[in-house]
């Protein structure tokens, strides 16, 4: 196994192996070549956390999707089909983009005429050199690393570096991207590059970006991990306001999204909380727009009418689940844990960060960092039912009286220490706890 094999094996968690090695099975029984690239490859030789997996199959992917989704119980969240491209959800909340390799041919600022091509020519048509590296997964050249454009030496001088000199010409999105990598990635623009986007801003490339395109990006940068940062940067590039020009000024709401990035902190990892941060990002950016503004920037954009009624319905979906956590009847962790653990996270984290009754958003705190946290470190066998075949009702019922005894029952505490009588800590005078001695 080569060294970047076990790089990436000890770099990523045991659910994104686990889809490694299955894709890796559906390229090689339909003889295609895949290869983990881009922002995959990037947090892994940069030390980052991986977020998405991205492969890239020399041929057709959509096809190797298809077969992810009835083998590895993958979800299909997203399909390009003129990228050839799917999105998936897999078991343990782990994401992944399965994409072709393909080339893309401007025909204009913007436009591209997209075909297949070999994983060599698609790493020449990406963005920053960073994001340009590939690893092959394939059983002949299994850990071969390919980096046509130096990237691994950019990430070691961490540094932002386009592949040409036409990137922001080619995509104008890449200018939003650019700033959203730097922050994230707390990078430096590589001088050239700097002076490219300069050119691209004086020539306003930013106007040609796709409606639809800037909707995608938008919904990039609600799951960025620096969020209010990320929102603060564009907003100084004068960026903020292609979204909606009404984005100014107090309607720019830096106080609602860094209460909203502390509560998205606070959700667990690996279970698919964090795909639902897009209708309650959505809101809190449009909250102190007016009607109108929200519509001109829902039609802006390009949103489907169930996009746009994810967010803009969001407080009405949470009512019912506001009066369940409101009830005096509640009184166990048991009981919290119940309603919660079936509740849509989105509208768990609307009701944290705008419900104005205390005990709503008190008792989520304690489900998101008490009682989850709780039931993950328990160890499996001790919440595993002794009867009742596995996924019946027996069973399922046996399960959660498991966890509710978990919840309900007082932590034990640690029995003190007993000293032997005669031991060196007993000689001397007695130590006032809390107090140098």
């Amino acid at each position: 196994m080569s060294d970047y094999m076990f790089i990436l094996e000890n770099h990523l968690s045991a659910d994104q192996n686990r889809v490694v090695a299955e894709v890796r099975a559906a390229a090689a029984e339909a003889n295609l070549n895949v290869f983990l690239s881009g922002g995959a490859m990037r947090d892994v030789l940069g030390g980052f956390q991986v977020r998405d997996l991205d492969f890239t199959i020399e041929g057709d992917a959509l096809r190797i999707a298809s077969v992810l989704k009835e083998r590895a119980g993958g979800r299909m969240l997203a399909i390009d089909e003129t990228r050839r491209a799917a999105e998936m959800l897999f078991p343990g909340g782990v994401t992944a983009e399965i994409a072709m390799a393909r080339h893309e041919r401007s025909s204009r600022t913007g436009g591209h005429a997209i075909g297949p091509a070999t994983i060599q020519e698609d790493l020449r048509r990406r963005d920053f050199t960073v994001n340009a590296i590939a690893l092959s997964l394939n059983p002949g050249s299994r850990g071969l690393l390919l980096d046509p454009g130096n990237g691994l030496a950019d990430l070691g001088r961490r540094e932002l570096c386009a592949v040409t000199g036409h990137v922001f010409h080619d995509d104008p999105v890449r200018l939003l991207r650019l700033i959203r990598l730097r922050v994230r990635l707390g990078f430096n623009v590589e001088e050239r590059t700097a002076q490219q986007y300069a050119n691209a801003r004086e020539a306003h490339l930013e106007n040609l970006i796709p409606r639809r395109i800037l909707y995608r990006e938008l919904m990039q940068v609600a799951v960025e991990p620096r969020l209010t940062e990320s929102l603060k940067a564009l907003a100084e590039e004068h960026l903020v306001t292609i979204f909606s020009p009404a984005l100014t000024g107090t309607k720019f709401n830096v106080a609602g999204m860094t209460k909203l990035e502390k509560a998205i902190r606070m959700l667990p990892a690996g279970n698919g909380f964090h795909q639902s941060v897009l209708a309650p990002f959505l809101h809190t950016f449009t909250e102190r727009l007016a009607p109108r503004e929200k519509s001109a920037l829902v039609k802006n954009m390009e949103m489907r009418p169930q996009e746009a009624a994810l967010w803009e319905k969001l407080g009405m979906r949470s009512r019912r689940l506001e009066q369940a956590l409101r009830s005096p009847r509640i009184r166990k962790p048991s009981q919290v844990y119940e309603i919660l653990s079936v509740a849509a996270p989105d509208e768990i984290l609307f009701l944290f960060c705008h419900s104005s009754y205390k005990t709503v958003q008190e008792r989520i705190r304690s489900y998101l960092q008490k009682y989850v946290p709780r039931i993950q470190e328990t160890p499996a066998a001790e919440l595993e039912p002794s009867t009742g075949r596995p996924g019946s009702q027996e069973y399922l019922k046996a399960k959660c009286a498991l966890i509710a005894k978990c919840l309900d029952q007082r932590p034990r505490r640690p029995k003190p220490a007993v000293m032997a009588v005669g031991s060196s800590e007993q000689s001397g005078p007695a130590r006032v706890p809390g107090r140098a001695s």
